[in-house]
């Protein structure tokens, strides 16, 4: 599997890109602070809040083998990275467990993170070359909100 460039219109099916390139800022602050906003609707069910983490995440080294995907069907997640590293982001659309066929991989540039959609299939987060700290904002709680799928083939992401 090879990525392809993270762009909104490519990523629809599986959630919101969460960058500033191309939105029209709103002055505020008396002019002192650009506000983007918004990047994305955090969703979660049954009133849970969200809440936000940092995810340490380990280099990977390529080519890197894919052998599950997880899921979060009750509410949105959303990585944003805090570097300026390009990073992967494996996917497949929500629904039943997919195939190793239906993933897809996307190339951030680094200065983009993504909101996936409830349900939506994601491996967990990727990094190259070093430790890299990723923001996510989740649903909290107590309920499970967490799904997972091991794939018996063989997967590989390359770049």
């Amino acid at each position: 599997m090879r990525p392809q460039p993270l762009t909104r219109a490519a990523f629809a099916p599986f959630g919101e890109v969460l960058e500033t390139e191309g939105l029209e800022p709103r002055l505020i602050n008396f002019g002192n602070t650009q506000k983007f906003a918004p990047l994305a609707e955090i969703f979660t069910a049954d009133n849970h809040r969200p809440q936000f983490s940092i995810y340490r995440s380990q280099a990977v080294v390529l080519p890197f083998r894919i052998r599950l995907v997880e899921c979060h069907p009750l509410g949105s997640q959303a990585f944003y990275p805090l570097h300026q590293r390009p990073f992967p982001l494996v996917v497949a659309k929500a629904g039943e467990p997919p195939d190793a066929a239906e993933l897809h991989v996307f190339l951030s540039n680094g200065r983009q993170g993504v909101n996936l959609y409830a349900g939506v299939w994601h491996h967990y987060q990727l990094s190259f070359g070093q430790v890299s700290d990723y923001l996510v904002i989740d649903r909290g709680g107590e309920a499970d909100n967490y799904l997972e799928h091991r794939f018996d083939e063989e997967v590989w992401l390359e770049i």
